[in-house]
């Protein structure tokens, strides 16, 4: 796993040896950054269930003035951890090691906003609509925010949550991007 773009561009991400933790293929990761090109210069970032951390260093190369890394498995935090000192991307971020609801709830009352929020659990569990169902309760989305939920194919993703909706749904092999963004900046 690497680094495809900007600032730490091709610099290699440590992965735990397994399956443990499911990466997402650069691919994927490639076409998510295509789409929210425009959105990830200086902005806030939450990568939520975030397994080696490859996505918020990613958002963090290419610009993010800040990222929020999530993930309660002590071993994939101290990978989070040493892959951005393999960047050189420490500074600009914070690592919450807990359960991602929990956290949700813990930002919330922090009063933290985020412009883009990215929801990667592990497939087939459900916690993409709890999760988002969290982040509109809370209004963790800044206005013009985005939430992104990767998820298995076959899992089927509502088509609103709590006031957001989804804005877009694209497949990559086995694997879908679901773009959820609040009701009242539907186009």
């Amino acid at each position: 796993m690497r680094v495809i773009a900007g600032s730490a561009k091709r610099r290699r991400l440590r992965t735990p040896p397994g399956k443990s933790i499911r990466p997402t293929a650069d691919r994927v990761k490639e076409a998510l950054f295509n789409i929210l090109a425009v959105k990830i210069a200086g902005s806030r970032f939450l990568d939520l269930f975030a397994g080696t951390g490859g996505i918020g260093i990613e958002a963090l190369s290419r610009g993010a003035a800040r990222v929020v890394f999530v993930e309660r498995s002590p071993r994939a935090v101290n990978l989070i951890r040493e892959n951005l000192r393999r960047t050189g991307l420490s500074q600009k971020s914070s690592v919450f090691r807990g359960d991602a609801l929990t956290a949700l709830n813990l930002l919330g009352r922090r009063g933290e906003c985020f412009d883009v929020i990215y929801i990667d659990p592990p497939y087939k569990k459900g916690y993409e609509t709890k999760a988002l169902r969290l982040i509109a309760s809370r209004g963790l989305l800044a206005p013009g925010g985005l939430a992104v939920c990767e998820s298995d194919w076959r899992d089927e993703l509502p088509e609103a949550v709590e006031g957001l909706v989804l804005t877009r749904r694209e497949r990559y092999g086995d694997t879908v991007l679901s773009f959820y963004g609040p009701e009242e900046e539907k186009v």
